[in-house]
């Protein structure tokens, strides 16, 4: 869907095409984050299943350190360019972040080889952190949407 956006913009000068691709993203970020929430609530309520924690830090700790790459290559002036790259860079860094905690949660298991229910509290917290953001993303990009605009406003929040 990027890559078409891009192209409208580019070749057709649809500027608000990356704008609803930029909406698209932050209504399936917030999506997958209700669905990794209710997953984790469930898996808490019900009992954690037992977790494998040397094969998840190590598979975790590469997709982290995967993602941050990505993020240096997208680079911060991502955030500030139109909302579609935003929600590019927003989606690498979320990738990113949940890794490292997944990583982080892998190794205590890999340590203690229990309290496998850190497993759920931390899909929790990961998913909690990404809605949080989404949201963000969808308030700018409704604006910019309102505005008839493909860029991030400034509007203060004050």
């Amino acid at each position: 869907m990027g890559l078409l956006a891009i192209y409208l913009r580019d070749h057709h000068r649809n500027e608000r095409a990356t704008t609803w691709v930029a909406l698209v993203n932050a209504l399936w970020l917030l999506a997958l984050s209700v669905g990794v929430a209710i997953s984790a609530a469930s898996r808490l309520i019900s009992g954690s299943p037992e977790v494998h924690g040397l094969p998840v830090l190590v598979t975790s700790a590469i997709a982290a350190l995967v993602m941050l790459f990505a993020a240096l290559i997208l680079g911060a002036d991502a955030g500030r360019e139109d909302l579609h790259m935003r929600s590019i860079l927003l989606d690498t860094i979320a990738d990113g972040a949940a890794a490292a905690v997944v990583a982080a949660v892998g190794a205590v298991l890999a340590v203690v080889n229990r309290w496998f229910w850190l497993d759920a509290a931390a899909a929790l917290l990961v998913s909690a952190l990404i809605a949080f953001a989404a949201v963000r993303l969808l308030r700018d990009v409704i604006r910019a949407l309102r505005a008839r605009t493909a860029y991030f406003p400034q509007v203060d929040d004050d």
